[in-house]
């Protein structure tokens, strides 16, 4: 008689193996998980830890410092994504700018701040590009579609990050990650393969409903158990090996790899992305001679820690208390993807 096969959720509820320390890198899988209820099926020797897959989050104070004086100070007309507002700075956020006369825009798309400073020729229009290899290319499409209309007025302020660094910077802070699966789709498999095959760094490619993220943790609960490093795509329907060659295309023509800062990482060498040479004419830092700006976080907040999975954010002091959604005071609480969101939000508080 066959042997009835088990599903992914029974493999999960029967796991009874060493501790499994599992990182789910993306801030949308932290929120899905929680939402769904997973959380309560795992048994006490798996642990599910928070990484830095939220892109506000890990974007350093001293971005959204230098975000303020162009819209204070040189009076630039500051262009961004709504949940970059409220990030608190050294001694404002956006918000606070705002606040003080300066003009802060949100917009859906970077294409939306290019049809602006074209309707606007005579203001100085910046976009803020934050994000991974998601939200890149279509930065890159803006800075193309300005050099190609002569846009004087058109520059964009830089924090755009690539992943696989902050992975060997994050080697043993688990012992497996569940990979970003709308990363992947742009980069492909061939890094995380590589992490797999070059450094020991396990991982599994997840998707977002119940039954992707049910399956991906059931394959790494069976992977762990060969006690050898691993690498699965459990997305297939959505990532292919190679990724997306388009968006990849325009980004190696419109960036370059740089060492950037990440929040509560620091400085990850070739982990950012800035214009090449040929588009410098549309970098900010440039075009408004920005100084170079360290910025402070409010030193009650652990969001750095919680980025590393050092710690929940139920640990910090101000969690819930000083520090809501409403009155936030670490960018991990202000993102819809940020981890201190995901537990005041379903975590019983």
């Amino acid at each position: 008689m066959e042997e009835k096969k088990m599903t992914a959720k029974e493999i999960i509820e029967s796991y009874d193996g060493p501790k499994l320390r599992i990182m789910e890198v993306c801030g949308t899988h932290t929120h899905e998980i929680f939402r769904l209820g997973i959380r309560k099926i795992l048994p006490k020797n798996i642990e599910l830890i928070s990484g830095p897959g939220c892109p506000v989050c890990v974007t350093p104070v001293s971005f959204i410092d230098e975000a303020v004086m162009l819209a204070l100070e040189k009076q630039a007309v500051v262009c961004t994504f709504g949940d970059l507002i409220r990030v608190p700075g050294t001694k404002m956020s956006l918000a606070g700018a705002r606040a003080e006369g300066g003009t802060v825009k949100i917009v859906y798309t970077p294409l939306d701040a290019v049809d602006y400073a074209r309707n606007h020729p005579e203001e100085q229009v910046v976009f803020l590009a934050v994000g991974f290899e998601t939200t890149t290319p279509a930065a890159c499409l803006a800075v193309k579609k300005a050099k190609e209309e002569e846009l004087a007025n058109f520059s964009i302020l830089t924090a755009n990050k690539t992943m696989p660094n902050a992975y060997q910077a994050l080697k043993g802070s688990a012992d497996a990650f569940l990979y970003p699966g709308h990363v992947n789709a742009i980069t492909g498999e061939e890094e995380c393969r590589r992490l797999a095959e070059e450094d020991g760094i396990s991982g599994v490619i997840a998707g977002f409903t119940a039954k992707e993220i049910l399956t991906a943790l059931a394959v790494i609960i069976e992977k762990s158990q060969t006690g050898k490093p691993f690498f699965v795509n459990c997305y297939p329907r959505v990532v292919r090996p190679e990724g997306s060659p388009a968006g990849r295309r325009i980004i190696e023509e419109v960036m370059e790899e740089c060492d950037t800062e990440w929040r509560g990482l620091g400085v990850i060498p070739m982990s950012g992305q800035r214009l090449k040479e040929a588009y410098r004419d549309y970098d900010a830092r440039i075009k408004f001679a920005l100084p170079h700006i360290e910025g402070r976080p409010n030193p009650a907040c652990r969001c750095g820690e919680v980025l590393q999975g050092k710690c929940l954010p139920p640990d910090c002091k101000v969690f819930g208390k000083g520090c809501t959604p409403q009155h936030p005071i670490g960018a991990c609480m202000v993102s819809n993807e940020g981890t201190c969101s995901a537990y005041y939000q379903y975590g019983g508080i």
